[in-house]
């Protein structure tokens, strides 16, 4: 039984390993992964963007967030497609799940804009947002958390950016059954991952003007794999002289940053603490419907709302696309749009503060419609 087990580990293990190698291989368009030269967007440049609307209240969010991008007059022309393959369900793998024709037009266009995908528990087809992450290698998750004006929160002033590593972790998705009532769940952390995001942090804070990272890890349990995590994040910190560099364990940092935010700048984490610790600090601002999110990998971005589909409320003009317009915001910067970025938040940062049509999950009354004419009606013209 045991030698079973162990075979089964390993066989995992090298599956895993083989799926990371080759992300070394070459591309379609012939060049290495890593070896791209970064693109350069400018401003005046028609982008081709891939739209993945999601599901639920996605496909309202999605269509006011187009609307709003339109009135800034960048030049986008949308390619829009459904993320998830036909008929999927628990019999489903990973590679099965996803719309073969929407991964072509985000590897095409080299952008996408998504809304928010359902995912089911303890069951059913695995997990969209993690299979596209996979599949296009967008092995930086970025969340800039910051308070809106108007959203009542128990903190004011937060402002902290969460960065997390995206591709392996317990997030690899390699669990078995060894045998009935008992589950084998491999944690993959590899030294390329780990250095790769520590990087992007770093490159990041410099750019950002950032001063201070805190890497988090659970090394004082699993020595072995947080503790390669810290060895190789700690290796490229060294590198980073003007960026102060701490570390704290997992479960203490969740306490630290409820008693007091404002002594973080920036997060480092691996893919689970990553996927908790982001949520729990957008619990800090008003949720996960008032914060964005960014996935960024070397040839590809993809850019999303993070709260539910809440399908009880979808098709009844309710729903609030900030989340997803506040991701867009990230996407116009990514693409060199940052006159229309800083227009569009602006015109967001006034309808909040003014408070007379924001949407009932922030104590107002407007419906989607309406917050959206606001927000086209505050932008500043040019």
């Amino acid at each position: 039984m045991q030698k079973g087990y162990l075979q089964i580990s390993v066989i995992r293990y090298q599956e895993e390993r083989a799926r990371l190698a080759r992300v070394e291989k070459l591309q379609p368009n012939g060049a290495r992964q890593g070896k791209l030269v970064p693109l350069k967007w400018d401003a005046s440049m028609k982008h081709r963007v891939t739209l993945l609307p999601g599901e639920g209240i996605g496909p309202e969010v999605s269509a006011a967030v187009r609307r709003i991008l339109d009135a800034t007059g960048v030049q986008i022309e949308w390619e829009e497609l459904d993320a998830r393959a036909l008929n999927t369900d628990k019999s489903t793998t990973k590679g099965d799940v996803l719309n073969t024709a929407a991964i072509e037009s985000v590897r095409r266009n080299r952008v996408a804009l998504k809304g928010p995908m359902a995912t089911a528990i303890a069951g059913g087809a695995p997990s969209v947002n993690v299979a596209l992450r996979k599949s296009l290698d967008l092995y930086a998750n970025l969340r800039p958390v910051k308070n809106l004006p108007g959203v009542k929160s128990h903190f004011e002033g937060v402002d902290v950016v969460i960065v997390r590593e995206n591709t392996e972790d317990l997030y690899s998705g390699l669990e078995h059954e060894v045998v009935p009532g008992v589950v084998e769940s491999l944690k993959i952390i590899t030294e390329k991952a780990s250095t790769r995001i520590a990087r992007f942090a770093f490159e990041y804070a410099g750019k950002n003007g950032r001063k201070k990272i805190h890497a988090i890890h659970k090394a004082n349990i699993m020595k072995l794999g947080d503790g390669l995590f810290l060895k190789s994040v700690r290796g490229v910190a060294q590198q980073y002289k003007d960026v102060e560099y701490k570390e704290l364990i997992v479960d203490n940092a969740c306490m630290q940053i409820v008693i007091d935010p404002g002594q973080f700048d920036m997060l480092l984490l691996p893919n689970l603490y990553g996927d908790v610790m982001s949520d729990l600090a957008a619990g800090l601002v008003g949720g996960l419907g008032v914060v964005p999110s960014g996935n960024i990998g070397e040839e590809c971005a993809m850019f999303e709302a993070v709260h539910g589909t809440a399908p009880d409320i979808a098709g009844k003009g309710l729903a609030n696309p900030t989340a997803l317009l506040m991701s867009a915001v990230l996407m116009l910067r990514h693409l060199g749009q940052w006159s229309a970025a800083d227009r569009v938040e602006a015109a967001l940062q006034k309808v909040y503060k003014e408070g007379k049509h924001v949407t009932r999950d922030i104590g107002g009354k407007a419906s989607t419609q309406e917050f959206t004419d606001a927000v086209v009606e505050a932008l500043p013209h040019v």
